[in-house]
């Protein structure tokens, strides 16, 4: 039974708001990811019931009993999406319905109950309305959007939960790059893998993130920014990094990135990049990309740039490779034309400065 088709959210406004001063100067400098507003979005489900009790509230810690599976067994998967300002002051989110979409995959994936797309943008409508205010007016500035659901029955046995919360916090941001976009370096891990065939790689889980953890303070400790993973089966393909899908250029204008076989992320950002490329009329390969491709064509200057994609950067340059073998350099190591007339084109359409083929633009207000 999954309820909640039509919900009605009860709408609890915070007694106690941040001032206006006081929000006014934590949107001078958001950063990422550091600070939140007033409100939380919460809905519950029980087996036999569905959905229930929908509600708009004070942002609050969750009381947790100790018991609760999801500290247990890790039934837990997650979203994250943003909010724009737009040219004319209304506020709009950059396709929804995708994130939706594959929030129920996720959830299909960890044994957890689907949520009925409308709630879920409901949801969303709901904190954006309510927490408006805190949406930040700079050229980069965005409301970061966290649907989450974790097994909230008190239980300890190995199987699926009961009963789960659904929540829905907001952050406010600035650009992730602080100093502007800038080329990464990245580490190739050469004893971590991300995920195996048949395993959650596909599913937008904490333990995904969790197991990488290890791999990514590897790569700091040999000064790169990220890490990007090999196969878990023949250790010679790239799959994705820590946290985003990857993408090389060719000399020929043409695009390839690892392909959706179970074991990466299906990225909404990688599915943008792939329709906007097609679109303009860029050949885009869905196929295996071996580390050694990768090296010997920025070698032979047939792969002239690479990039990485995902919601909170949009889409990073990839300058340098490193790895136990040695490294190399992607070009000059610089930003490549196609990577950032790709990334202007995207960035331009999610804040409603350019046309909007697809119909992606979601208006909320």
């Amino acid at each position: 039974m999954s309820g909640g088709d039509n919900l009605e959210f009860e709408i609890r406004p915070n007694p106690a708001p941040v001032g206006d001063a006081e929000r006014a100067a934590l949107l001078a400098n958001p950063g990422f990811g550091r600070i939140f507003t007033d409100h939380m979005v919460t809905v519950r489900y029980a087996d036999g019931k569905g959905w229930y009790d929908a509600r708009v509230e004070a942002r609050a810690p969750i009381p947790m009993d100790p018991a609760s599976a999801v500290l247990h067994y890790a039934q837990e998967i997650f979203e994250g999406l943003k909010a724009y300002t737009l040219p004319d002051g209304g506020v709009a989110m950059f396709r929804p319905d995708a994130n939706a979409a594959r929030f129920n995959q996720s959830a299909e994936r960890m044994a957890m109950p689907a949520l009925p797309v409308e709630t879920f943008l409901r949801s969303l409508h709901e904190i954006i309305e309510i927490d408006r205010g805190w949406i930040p007016q700079g050229e980069e500035g965005s409301l970061y959007l966290r649907p989450f659901a974790y097994a909230s029955e008190v239980f300890l046995g190995v199987r699926p939960a009961t009963e789960y919360l659904y929540l829905v916090i907001a952050s406010p941001v600035g650009p992730y790059f602080s100093g502007g976009v800038k080329p990464v370096s990245i580490w190739v891990s050469p004893d971590y893998t991300r995920a195996a065939p048949g395993g959650t790689g596909a599913a937008k889980c904490g333990g995904n993130y969790a197991a990488g953890l290890s791999a990514q303070a590897e790569a700091a400790e040999h000064g790169c920014d990220q890490v990007v993973y090999l196969d878990a089966v023949e250790r010679k393909y790239i799959d994705e990094l820590g946290g985003m899908n990857v993408f090389l250029v060719f000399d020929d204008g043409s695009l390839a990135t690892p392909p959706l076989t179970g074991t990466i992320l299906p990225g909404i950002t990688r599915d943008s990049v792939i329709k906007l490329a097609r679109r303009a009329g860029r050949r885009v390969e869905e196929r295996p990309i071996s580390l050694d491709e990768w090296r010997e064509g920025a070698a032979s200057g047939r792969v002239r740039e690479a990039f990485a994609c995902g919601t909170a950067a949009v889409i990073t340059p990839i300058g340098t490779i490193r790895s136990l073998d040695g490294e190399f350099t992607v070009a000059d190591g610089g930003s490549g034309e196609v990577t950032m007339a790709l990334r202007k084109e995207l960035v331009d359409i999610q804040r409603g400065r350019a046309e909007d083929p697809f119909s992606w633009v979601h208006r909320v207000l």
